[in-house]
């Protein structure tokens, strides 16, 4: 049941810039990322812009009365959507955004991601035909610790069953327990440490 005054709905066009602000402000392992992007919309071509614009139908928003305050987004088929992000979404972002070159170690952030662009890191974890689906969830501090996370989850999660998807996987970083036990807690398990990262999968009935 969601906390008054809050409601769970698909994303709309007119969302796009709220969206790409909230992974700005929590673009810093979950904290505000501002102050270390000259270009704020530079992690959003990346995490919001090709999920908004390539399936738009598993995008959904948590808003308050002060606005859209999260998002929750998933694609059905990850290697087909990484190959439309490679050969649909990521040519017009390169044709904003050069190249950065000479010593990666004197790179900002943001040339970092500008980089990203060019040498795009996609994984999915084995087995993948049970886990061909994935998603990611953002939300702002005003609205977390209330529930709302796992309600935008089960929104999500529901349209995707529906959909038939066997199974969705997720990436976060390993260290993060607080969010380890938020996903388990929605029925995920372990598949895959590597690095720093931690790939946790759910199968559907």
């Amino acid at each position: 049941m969601l906390p008054e005054g809050f409601q769970i709905r698909r994303y709309l066009p007119r969302d796009e810039d709220a969206v790409y602000e909230i992974c700005l402000k929590t673009g810093d392992s979950g904290k505000d990322g501002t102050h270390l992007y000259d270009d704020p919309k530079a992690l959003g071509h990346i995490y919001v812009g090709p999920y908004i614009h390539l399936e738009p139908e598993l995008a959904f928003v948590v808003e308050d009365q002060q606005g859209v305050c999260g998002y929750v987004m998933g694609v059905m088929d990850s290697k087909k959507f990484y190959q439309a992000y490679v050969d649909k979404w990521l040519p017009d972002i390169r044709k904003r955004y050069p190249e950065p070159t000479g010593d990666q170690a004197g790179w900002t952030r943001t040339q970092k991601v500008f980089y990203d662009y060019y040498h795009p890191d996609v994984f999915c974890p084995e087995p993948y035909d049970q886990y061909p689906s994935h998603l990611h969830i953002d939300m702002l501090p005003r609205v977390q610790g209330r529930g709302l996370g796992i309600e935008m989850m089960q929104v999500l999660l529901k349209a995707m069953a529906a959909r038939k998807t066997p199974g969705v996987h997720l990436g976060m970083a390993a260290s993060n327990a607080r969010a380890e036990k938020f996903y388990k807690k929605l029925g995920f398990h372990e598949l895959l440490r590597t690095g720093d990262s931690l790939y946790l999968g759910k199968r559907f009935p």
